[in-house]
């Protein structure tokens, strides 16, 4: 009677293994998934319907389901050959090379002409070096070449978390954020308790200056997997950052620039990698600078908040107006034509053409140099300082000098009469500082503001 049952239980099985290979065969596997999982419960000992069920379950890329399939057809029938060759293949779609290479030695062992099972063993060996190459790349931070290894490595082991998150991570540290929230977006709906995906998801924003977000997905990777280091160390950094920044921020406002500094300078210390944030930090220290009066240094700390961000207008600013108060015009011009090009506002126009009359202006004589006044300088600072230098430059004074000194000192006499000839006309001095051309008033400006011989001598006896 038990011989007759397992009898009919083996034919029915038979009946839904020929079912799901017809379904197989029209690539409907979930269909035939059903089938051979009919023929599995009727008869759980063969080991063809768990090798059938796998192959289905990797056609519908549910590889992990397909990989215990695999195993428990070996364990039934440790000569199955499409049951090694199977897991091997799961192994290596889920990035286990070795445990891969392992299956595919097997079914070689087997039947060592076995072509597919040659090239599967050559992929899992492919698979091993590119892993090693990023480890090793990583370690020199070279993002790009990992980025390159783990491609490769995904076009053989294409379900492998593992590799994706390390692309995704490369991404994020090259700052190529939305195809790492890309791929760690992926991971996460396959798998929302995925700690590395989540600590991705942070780092893109931790980089992207949103810390506060960031430090909520660091915090539900811990909570998911409460040993994972770079979620603990990333959320530290983040709010030390956070901290950091705020005060330096809070002793600013109260003008406590000195501090401030030191502060700025201290959050810029905490995360190399961190570049949007930086960069607001160095333009934060270069304004700083700007207060303390130190514009070079001011200049540096922007051109290093440009290095990191150069779409960075506010850095471009400051930067321009420490240019401009250190009378470096054509440099002031070219950041505020880098401003317009971008944001073509009123105010950012107004700052250029003033950038540029001002490069104009001190590409002729600078009347207020000669005489030595302020360009505020009032009209009796003028003449004083017309008389005292006159009297300093004029040529009776020098008479028993060398002819050469006598030609330089004849030279500054002039300049000072053409110089003081435009300070004391009010017009004229107003055109002046507006930046117009004076060529048409060049016949009046000789070397004194009225006669060049007699009256010149008036001006400083």
């Amino acid at each position: 009677m038990l011989h007759l049952f397992l009898l009919f239980s083996l034919r029915e099985a038979e009946g839904f293994k020929d079912q799901g290979n017809a379904f197989y065969v029209k690539k409907d596997y979930s269909e035939a998934f059903n089938y051979y999982t009919k023929a599995i419960d009727a008869c759980p000992k063969n080991a063809s319907y768990y090798g059938n069920r796998a192959a289905t379950l990797m056609m519908l890329c549910r590889f992990r389901e397909a990989l215990v399939d695999s195993q428990r057809a070996v364990r039934l029938d440790d000569c199955f050959m499409k049951g090694h060759l199977r897991e091997g293949k799961c192994h290596l779609s889920l990035g286990n090379a070795m445990a891969a290479s392992r299956c595919f030695q097997k079914v070689l062992e087997l039947e060592p002409s076995n072509s597919q099972a040659q090239q599967e063993h050559k992929n899992a060996t492919a698979v091993l070096e590119y892993e090693r190459m990023a480890e090793l790349d990583f370690e020199k931070r070279d993002f790009r070449k990992v980025v390159y290894s783990m491609d490769k490595a995904l076009g053989l082991a294409s379900t492998c978390h593992r590799f994706k998150i390390l692309k995704a991570e490369c991404l994020a540290l090259l700052g190529r954020y939305l195809e790492a929230q890309s791929v760690a977006s992926d991971i996460l709906r396959m798998d929302s308790t995925n700690g590395d995906a989540l600590y991705v998801r942070g780092l893109c924003l931790y980089y992207e200056d949103c810390i506060d977000k960031a430090v909520q997905f660091f915090v539900q990777a811990l909570r998911m997997a409460p040993d994972h280091e770079k979620s603990r160390l990333a959320c530290r950094n983040a709010k030390a950052l956070k901290a950091k920044k705020e005060e330096g921020n809070k002793v600013f406002k109260n003008s406590n620039f000195e501090a401030a500094y030191r502060l700025y300078s201290e959050a810029l210390a905490i995360d190399p990698n961190n570049i949007k944030t930086n960069a607001k930090l160095y333009c934060n220290r270069g304004t700083v600078g700007a207060k303390l009066n130190k514009p070079d240094q001011a200049i540096e700390d922007c051109t290093s908040a440009i290095k990191l961000d150069d779409t960075y207008i506010k850095a471009y600013l400051r930067r321009a107006q420490c240019y401009m108060d250190i009378e470096q015009y054509e440099e002031a011009v070219r950041d505020y034509e880098k401003v317009y090009q971008t944001e073509k506002t009123k105010e950012h126009k107004h700052l250029l053409k003033t950038a540029q009359l001002e490069l104009k202006k001190s590409k002729r004589k600078d009347y207020y140099k000669v005489l030595g006044v302020g360009k505020n300088a009032t009209e009796d600072e003028i003449k004083k300082a017309y008389r005292k230098r006159a009297l300093m430059h004029h040529p009776d004074r020098h008479s028993a000098a060398t002819p050469e000194v006598q030609k330089e000192e004849e030279k500054k006499f002039k300049e000072m009469g053409e110089a003081f000839t435009v300070l004391s006309d009010p017009k004229k001095k107003t055109r002046y500082d507006c930046g117009h051309d004076l060529e048409d008033d060049s016949n009046n400006m000789g070397a004194s503001p009225s006669d060049p011989t007699g009256p010149r001598r008036a001006q400083w006896d």
